[in-house]
């Protein structure tokens, strides 16, 4: 038995600050808050996928380092309504990868906790509609 047919459920956003963290999350990225449990647990739904924004115990310190990535249908436009909310992107977004026909564009920035987050959006390859 593996992980070959497992779908990811919820992943854990660790955060300093639960007050701070569930407003990002809510307010500033827009995600629905499902519910809060004590003592410092919010769960939010991002698609299929349940994102739980926790405060680690004293013992357990914060452990950043796994990227998530927001696949949206109009990157530009999700990129102009945070930035108008105030998240600060390392850079508009930006093509990352082009095959198929297809283009792949990233835009990366971070939640108030360092958390590393990106919008991520495919278009059609500009030159390849050109020419259909």
């Amino acid at each position: 038995m593996d992980l070959a047919n497992a779908t990811i459920s919820q992943i854990m956003i660790p955060v300093e600050n639960f007050e701070r963290g569930v407003e990002f999350y809510r307010d500033v990225l827009g995600l629905p808050l499902m519910f809060i449990a004590p003592p410092n647990m919010a769960f939010f739904q991002c698609g299929t996928v349940r994102l739980l924004v926790g405060v680690h115990g004293a013992q357990d310190p914060a452990c950043r380092g796994s990227a998530i990535y927001f696949q949206v249908d109009d990157l530009q436009g999700v990129f102009d309504s945070l930035e108008s909310r105030g998240v600060k992107f390392r850079a508009p977004p930006h093509v990352i990868h082009r095959s198929g026909g297809m283009e792949l564009l990233l835009a990366d920035f971070q939640d108030p906790d360092g958390n590393q987050l990106a919008l991520m959006g495919q278009q059609p390859f500009a030159e390849a509609s050109e020419h259909s």
